[in-house]
């Protein structure tokens, strides 16, 4: 397609200079630009293209980025970013190097506001209100809020104070029925029937028009008839709700009409106090594919544009994910107490089959992981087996419930986490590199990573059948290929295994870090240095008797794990030797401590040595860097 107008925008002024009249043209070109895009490149695409009149609307009625513009997730800001004078690295999107997937402060100025978990945005845009009533100061503030983020109890507790500040803040409600998953709950149902109320508003109109109508006595009869419709009001409108909350409700509008979406935004635009927009939305809007298929077109890999199909190399091994899924059905066929949960990422989670076979045990509680782990603690108090899967970054949410709830109760509740480890372009809020950290100082947990497919089977049915909290972390991706085990067995809790002997060094690899670690030490056996690998399996409790024998006999250990270098797998160990006053040298291969950007995982397990190469890198240099080292130094050096 050729873009009449696109190519002219590098900014929202240069949007407004477009004729009302041609942002339909706008909106088809900005449409077709992302499809082109993220075909090529891989992204969030449906939920982008569900906000393509809405974005346009805003950029153009408000002026920012003096006015604030607060986005809920981020799925759905592609089209903002194109607007805002990125769209020529619209192609980098979500590369090393490149553009986030995600609004970030410090990409632009236009970006007021860091998201990628769901839910932050009425507490960020009010906050940022306060902040400007505060200063004496005067512009507009939008939060964007996606209709499966009012399922989070931090929009929630945003929305309650908002109504109680009475703040100026325009909060549009973007309503297109989805999360990643379709809506569960209350909440879905809530809109749902304020979507197909929308006649109460003709209706009205009608009686009041036939009203006025009556000669001399109109005027008077409408006063007095509105105390009655107010009352039906609360019956007929569920928006009333929120207006009982202390916004003023305004909507459905339709969100892909950008006459009425205008429209819309002007007419609430000033209002003094908050106000809701409920905008309708359809997620994958003007792509078929997407339309047909938004679960699938949510995030996706490379893809052609006329077909759909995607270019995706058949996978050597199933993944993790699907690895788990299926061993959950196994575990549930056998044992009736078995309970999955997820927080709206059925399909990302592995648990469609799960729920499609076990319906009366399988609970998606939508974006709520909170809720999530306590409603899990409270099916273990009777007797219930709850496995709630969770990326490993959205666990983190729920850290206060993981401690209060489920540790200090000791309930056996076990937790899948998915996504532990660099998990690749969706970058910094997505990475799961902090669990083994957090999850450590919480009392009582058991904590355990496995190396591969069959060991997270086991490690599953171990957590299930032991009675204590359990949590394991494995990586994004497809296992290593090996024939799935027919039965599951039990694991010794606290007990490592050693996969290979060496007498110089002895290398504790923690989950997916294990085969790197085995691979690295044949290399270094070339290098001349002997090393014992062993496959740590839980980070808690630590295989001490293992652990204290090897730092004793061996030169040196080294730990390796795919997560935060402070307060994680190697941490531990360290300071297990120190309590054991044993004056072992320990290298810490780990993420270090900062912030690790967006790019494939490969490229970022070599930037920051946690592949084979940095493996053998860290090590060989650890060995030759100190003199109390001479003799392996020596064994170290070339042979003629």
């Amino acid at each position: 397609m050729e873009y009449q107008f696109l190519q002219n925008i590098d900014s929202p002024a240069d949007l407004k200079k477009v004729p009302r009249e041609d942002l339909p043209k706008v909106a088809e070109e900005l449409r077709d630009y992302l499809i082109t895009v993220v075909s090529k490149v891989g992204g969030h695409l449906a939920s982008s293209l569900g906000t393509v009149e809405l974005t346009l609307a805003l950029h153009y009625i408000f002026d920012t980025p003096k006015d604030k513009i607060v986005w809920d997730v981020g799925h759905q800001a592609y089209g903002h970013k194109v607007l805002t004078g990125r769209r020529d690295r619209l192609p980098t999107i979500r590369q090393y190097g490149g553009i986030s997937g995600f609004p970030v402060r410090t990409e632009s100025p236009y970006d007021t506001f860091n998201v990628a978990h769901a839910g932050t945005a009425i507490s960020g845009a009010l906050g940022m209100a306060v902040a400007r009533d505060l200063k004496g100061e005067d512009f507009h503030v939008v939060a964007v809020v996606g209709d499966a983020g009012l399922t989070v109890g931090l929009e929630l507790e945003g929305i309650n104070n908002l109504g109680n500040l009475q703040k100026k803040v325009l909060v549009i409600l973007n309503d297109n029925e989805m999360s990643i998953s379709p809506n569960v709950g209350a909440f879905a149902g809530y809109l749902n029937r304020i979507v197909h109320g929308q006649a109460y508003h003709h209706v009205t109109a009608e009686v009041e028009k036939m009203i006025l109508a009556v000669p001399r006595l109109g005027p008077r009869l409408l006063k007095l008839s509105k105390e009655l419709v107010e009352s039906a009001k609360t019956v007929l409108i569920p928006g009333m709700v929120f207006e009982e909350l202390g916004f003023d409700y305004v909507g459905p509008v339709n969100g892909h009409s950008l006459d009425e979406l205008l429209d819309a935004l002007n007419k609430v635009k000033d209002s003094p106090k908050p106000t809701l927009l409920h905008v309708v939305t359809q997620k994958g809007k003007g792509y078929p594919h997407a339309e047909q298929l938004p679960i699938k077109y949510h995030g996706v890999t490379q893809f052609d544009v006329s077909t759909g199909a995607f270019h995706k190399a058949p996978a050597k091994a199933p993944s993790y994910t699907a690895i788990f899924g299926e061993a959950m059905c196994q575990l549930a066929e056998k044992d009736p107490r078995v309970i999955a949960i997820t927080a709206a990422m059925s399909e990302g989670t592995g648990l469609v089959e799960f729920a499609k076979r076990f319906p009366n045990r399988f609970f998606d509680v939508g974006i709520a992981e909170q809720h999530a782990v306590t409603f899990a603690c409270g099916l273990a108090c009777e007797g219930m087996r709850p496995v709630a899967a969770i990326y490993s970054t959205f666990l983190q949410r729920a850290y206060d419930q993981v401690i209060h709830d489920v540790c200090l109760m000791h309930a056996p509740v076990t937790f899948a986490m998915d996504r532990g480890g660099i998990v690749g372009a969706d970058g910094p809020t997505h990475h799961g590199l902090y669990d083994i950290a957090y999850l450590a100082a919480s009392p009582g947990i058991v904590l355990m990573a496995p190396k591969d497919e069959n060991e997270l089977r086991h490690m599953l049915y171990t957590a299930v059948n032991s009675n204590v909290p359990a949590a394991l972390r494995y990586p994004r991706g497809n296992g290593i290929g090996l024939p799935l085990e027919p039965e599951f067995k039990k694991l010794e809790i606290g007990k490592g295994e050693i996969l290979r002997e060496g007498s110089d060094i002895a290398i504790l690899a923690y989950g997916s870090m294990v085969y790197p670690c085995l691979e690295a030490a044949e290399r270094l056996h070339a290098l001349g240095i002997q090393a014992t690998v062993v496959n740590a399996r839980f980070a808690k409790p630590l295989d001490e008797q293992l652990i204290c024998v090897l730092a004793a006999d061996r030169q040196f250990l080294v730990t390796a794990e795919e997560g935060t270098e402070v307060g994680g797998f190697g941490a531990m160990v360290a300071a297990l030797l120190q309590d054991r006053k044993i004056p072992a040298s320990i290298l810490r291969i780990a993420v270090p401590d900062r912030i690790i950007p967006h790019g494939a995982p490969n490229l970022l397990h070599a930037k920051y040595g946690l592949d084979v190469d940095g493996i053998v890198e860290k090590i060989s240099s650890f060995a030759n860097e100190s003199p109390a080292r001479s003799e392996l130094r020596y064994r170290s050096a070339p042979r003629p």
